[in-house]
Parts: structure tokens; sequence; C-alpha cells
């Protein structure tokens, strides 16, 4: 006889609450500037914005979509030719404030 066991009621779901230092808004140098715009923006929301040139100017790597090929732009900005999309935000951090 298989008997049924009871389940300890779920606890309600803490709702996250942001963290401040990701929602302060950083200034862009000028080379991030020129990708993503010269107000204040919280990191989140450059990384956010990076994406949105990435895809629009099609700078993902066509074989491996991890890499990101720099443009004039990205270069100034990145350093190099190629990055990984991982190392995205830790190239950010050098060009804000």
């Amino acid at each position: 006889m298989a008997t049924a066991s009871k389940k300890a009621p779920a606890a309600p779901a803490k709702k996250r609450t942001p963290n401040a230092a990701f929602m302060k808004p950083l200034t862009p140098s000028p080379a991030l500037a020129a990708v993503v715009g010269a107000k204040p923006l919280p990191r989140t929301e450059i990384v956010k914005q990076l994406w949105v040139y990435i895809k629009a100017h099609k700078l993902q790597d066509a074989k491996n979509k991890r890499m990101i090929n720099a443009d004039a732009k990205l270069k100034e900005l990145f350093g190099k030719s190629q990055v990984s999309m991982f190392e995205l935000a830790g190239l950010i951090g050098k060009h804000v404030k």
C-alpha cells in the first residue's frame, strides 16, 4: 500500500531587490558614448545598448555566435578586433565613471 507523502507548504517567493550598484547611472567615456550615447546610464542598460548596436550592425561572428567582431567604434572601445561576449562587461568597466 503506497502512502501519499505530504509536501511542506512552499515558502512565498521573496521579490529580489535590485542591487543599487547596478542601477547607479554611470557616465560613459567618449569612446563608449559613440556607441551608447553620452547620457549617464546604469551598467545593465549600457550592456543592453551595446547588444542593440552589435545586432544592428551584424557584428556577431557567423560561425561562433559568442564572439563579437569589432568595427571601428568597437575596436577603439575593446582594444582588439574580436572579443568574447563574456569579456564584454569587463571591458565596459574601463570606460565608465
